[in-house]
Order: C-alpha cells, then sequence, then structure tokens
C-alpha cells in the first residue's frame, strides 16, 4: 500500500552528454529539476571519454542546487535514487579516491580488435550462455582490461587491492558516501560481461578470461534497498540512498513496463529498446541481447534488449559537425520542410553498430545524394536512421517469437512529433509517448520509493495516472516496405564485412 507523505524523492540521472538532478512528488510530479552539460572527449577515431571529475562535479552541483530549493519549500527528501549510463567504465584508487584514466564510455570501441582475439581464441557461446551479452567493446569487461594494461603500475596497485572498478552508479554511491561504499546493482553488473545473471554473482572464469582480477569489483545488490547514507559533508545533510539502475532498466520502471511483453525504447544519445520477459531468461537467437531489468526482494525480472548507438548524437552531429542547426530542437522544423528525404539515407555508424549488427568496425555514410538534395532531406534522413534501425530490433524481436502491439517512447527525441509519426509508420505499430516524458528519472526516484518504504509496491507505482499521446501508422505497407528496402541497402553498404 502506497504511503501518502509530502517526502520528495531525489533523482540523479547521470547521462551520456549532461546530469540531471529531479525531485519528484510520490504522485509522479516533477518538483524541480537541474542540468548540467560535461565534455565529450575523443581521443582518436572510435575512441569517446569522459573526465570522471567533470562527472561528479555535474552531479554534485545540480543535487546540490535541488536540495536548495527543496529547502527553500520547507520541504524534505525520503531517499535518493541513482540512474547512470552503463558500461561506462571507471577504476580509482581506494586509497585517495582519485580516477587512474578517464571513463572509458559505452560508445567507446578502442578494444574491437581484443574483442576480436578472443572471439577467436574463445568463442562467443559461453560468454552469452552466462551474461546474455555479446563479445563486443561496448561492455565495460575489457575496458577494465585495457585500463589496467595501459595505465603504468595500475595491475600492481589491483593485486594490492588498491583499485577499484565502478560503473557510473558505483562511483557516484562511492563520492556520495565519502568513499564507504563500493556497491552496484544487478541492472549495471549485467552490463559488464563479468557477472552471470542466471545464477546472480560474478564469474571467476569470465574474469580470467577478460584478465579483470575480482578483487576489483563492487558488491552487488538489489535495485531498490536502504543502501547507506551520504555523507553530511558532501550534500549537506545525510540522505539514504535507496535506489539504483541503469538508465534503460530505469526507464523500464518509469514506463511501469511490468508484465511481461511490455516494450519501451528510449531516445537519448543512443536509442534501447528494452522488452520485459518476467523471470524467464529469453537467449536471443538472432543478435539481441539478454539482461536482468531489476532484481527486488531477490527476484531477479529479466529483459530482452536491442541498442543503437547512435540516435540524438547523430542529431548533434548535424549541430556540431556540419552546422545544418543551431540547436538540437531545430531539427523537426528543419525535417519537415522537405516532404520526405529525397531518396537519401543517412547510416549512422559513427562508433560502429550495435544490435542486430554487431559491427564495430562500420562507419557512417549519407547515400542517395542528388543535385536536389538539401539540408532538409538530410535531416529527414537522420530522423529517419532512428526509426529504421527501431525497426531492425523489433524485427529481430519478432524473429525471437516476441511481437510487442504498442511501443512506449521516452526520452529527448520522443518531444519531436515528426519523429514520433515516422516511427509509427515505419514500425506499422502504435507509439504511445507519456506526458511526463522523464521515465528514466522517475525510474530511478521509483527505485528510491521502494527501498524507502515510500512506495509499497510495483503495483502502486502502475497506479499513478499519467496521460499519453499515441501516434498511429498512416504509411501504406507497400511505401513502408520499400523504404525499408532502401535502408538495408544503405546499410549492406557501410558494413565491414
Amino acid at each position: 500500500m502506497m504511503k501518502r507523505n509530502d517526502h520528495l524523492l531525489l533523482a540523479i540521472d547521470q547521462g551520456t552528454s549532461s546530469t540531471r538532478a529531479l525531485a519528484f512528488s510520490n504522485t509522479a510530479e516533477v518538483v524541480t529539476t537541474q542540468q548540467q552539460g560535461f565534455e565529450q572527449i575523443y581521443p582518436q577515431p572510435g575512441w569517446v571519454e569522459h573526465d570522471p571529475e567533470e562527472i561528479w562535479a555535474t552531479a554534485l552541483s545540480t543535487s546540490r542546487q535541488v536540495l536548495q530549493r527543496i529547502a527553500a519549500m520547507k520541504r524534505t527528501i525520503a531517499a535518493i535514487g541513482i540512474t547512470n549510463q552503463r558500461e561506462t567504465t571507471i577504476l580509482w584508487d581506494r586509497r585517495s579516491g582519485a580516477p587512474i584514466y578517464n571513463a572509458i564510455v559505452w560508445q567507446d570501441r578502442r578494444t574491437a580488435d581484443r574483442c576480436r582475439q578472443l572471439a577467436r581464441e574463445h568463442g562467443e557461446s559461453a560468454i552469452g550462455a552466462k551474461t546474455g551479452l555479446r563479445l563486443d567493446p561496448y561492455f565495460s569487461a575489457t575496458k577494465i582490461a585495457w585500463i589496467l594494461d595501459h595505465v603504468a603500475g595500475a595491475r600492481e596497485a589491483a593485486k594490492a587491492g588498491h583499485i577499484a572498478f565502478g560503473t557510473i552508479d558505483s562511483f557516484l554511491v562511492s563520492r556520495l558516501t565519502g568513499g564507504r561504499l563500493h556497491i552496484t546493482d544487478a541492472t549495471n553488473a549485467s552490463r559488464t560481461a563479468l557477472y552471470d545473471i542466471g545464477r546472480g554473482r560474478w564469474d571467476e572464469a569470465l574474469c580470467d578470461l577478460f584478465d579483470v582480477p575480482m578483487n576489483v569489483l563492487p558488491e552487488v545488490r538489489d535495485s531498490a534497498g536502504k543502501f547507506g547514507l551520504t555523507d553530511a559533508s558532501v550534500l549537506g545533510q545525510a540522505l539514504p540512498i535507496c535506489g539504483i539502475a541503469g538508465d534503460q532498466q530505469a526507464a523500464l520502471i518509469g514506463q511501469s513496463c511490468f508484465k511481461a511483453g511490455d516494450v519501451k525504447s528510449t531516445y537519448g544519445t543512443g536509442a534501447f529498446l528494452v522488452l520485459n520477459t518476467a523471470q524467464q531468461l529469453v537467449p536471443s537467437k538472432h543478435r539481441l541481447l539478454t539482461t536482468i531489468a531489476y532484481s527486488l526482494n531477490g527476484v531477479v525480472t529479466y529483459a530482452l534488449e536491442g541498442s543503437i548507438l547512435s540516435a540524438g548524437s547523430t542529431i548533434q552531429w548535424l549541430r556540431d559537425g556540419l552546422g545544418l542547426i543551431a540547436k538540437a530542437s531545430d531539427i523537426e522544423a528543419l525535417a519537415k520542410s522537405a516532404p520526405d528525404s529525397g531518396g537519401v539515407y543517412l547510416v549512422p555508424a559513427f562508433t560502429g553498430l550495435g544490435a542486430p549488427y554487431w559491427d564495430p568496425d562500420a562507419r557512417g555514410a549519407i547515400l542517395g545524394l542528388t543535385r536536389g538534395s538539401t539540408r532538409s532531406e538530410i535531416a529527414r534522413a537522420a530522423l529517419d536512421s532512428v526509426a529504421f534501425q527501431t525497426y531492425d530490433l523489433l524485427d529481430a524481436m519478432a524473429a525471437d517469437g516476441l511481437r510487442p502491439e504498442t511501443l512506449k517512447v521516452d526520452g529527448g527525441m520522443s518531444n519531436n512529433t515528426l519523429f514520433l509519426q515516422r516511427l509509427a509508420d515505419i514500425l506499422g505499430i502504435p507509439i504511445r509517448r507519456p506526458a511526463n516524458a522523464e521515465s528514466t528519472a522517475f525510474g530511478a526516484a521509483c527505485l528510491a520509493g521502494l527501498g524507502s518504504g515510500v512506495y509499497g509496491s510495483l503495483e502502486d507505482i502502475a497506479t499513478l495516472s499519467r496521460s499519453e499521446t499515441r501516434y498511429e501508422p498512416t504509411l501504406d505497407i507497400p511505401d513502408r516496405d520499400s523504404q525499408i528496402v532502401g535502408w538495408r541497402n544503405a546499410l549492406q553498404r557501410v558494413r565491414s564485412s
């Protein structure tokens, strides 16, 4: 039973391009929010890094500002929930708390050769059977080993027990608690390629395979619970941390996708389609990922996932790389100024292709250009590229025997009505967008509410009333099929094999 009170829930949403802090009421209303961006570092083609200290500074600054506003309202925070960009890897010195290298971001492809070597020597079946993942540089394991191998003295320090590994959630919890806690939750652990998702524990054989010492790994907890208190000197008060989940799993919770077959797609820097399979661990035969959706009270819920590496980042490239638009939101008006893409296809393989292709060496291209092509057609092709990639993910899910009848969406690109209509047309199913698109942050708040007792169950969260907008398919099937054939032809042109 839900407890009605005036306490708020603080969500720290640490994303790929910005960090946000949001205070939610227990009825899912955003009370106040603060956002701060940070630098994207590209040392070499295919490499992507973040400065961990800048990530921490943005998390601290946004959280403090939100807490100040809450105090001015004479309201209180019941608990903190953290959601984070997944797979992004940080190693730090336990003695000082200082990172030993920049964070290697989930998009980074520097370990592609190492993954190919491991595939040749050991195959992928054993890794997939235990982790539900592919042998791909996307995941944390090869990133950890790379840092240990390329930072002087790192392996020796790790052997001595002085080095800690964490995804962003783990790093933030360590900083928030003054270094007292080195933990993560099951959703983030399931994205490392070191965690046996069936047995629910770190796997020694996988650690040996990837050359990752087990003593660097955090303790794995449920996604909701009383994890510990923040150090009073950090946020000005000791607050309980009661929820942790990777961003896509948090969005699944924030969209109330609690039943088997419920599916959502989040459109941020990348795009991630996640389908709840309840307590059934479903191995994909069509190059999707099996992952942990959430773990509550010791019960694990699984999901099937497809990952698109470039979604919103494609729009950012049109803005920053080509200068076609002044700000990301301008893309809709520019795209609307053309009736269609004019046969132009943009394949945004800037850091390779994710599911279901898993091609780290593919690189982007704009195809089908004519003398009549303009900025408008390129803008439409950019939006269409995300819809086509989503189609490929749903096509793979259908081949695995799972055919969603509707798709819930959230994330920054879900504010683009032209994109959502194109998504409905290409997928051939209705698209459902909640009035409050803050599904990821709200999912973190929900977990904090569950862990602190503000919510008694998932059913309490599901009963919260939230209106939505539906987008119905309008495109004729022959036209849709023709456009999909054009997309598949363009994809083939950029594939490395």
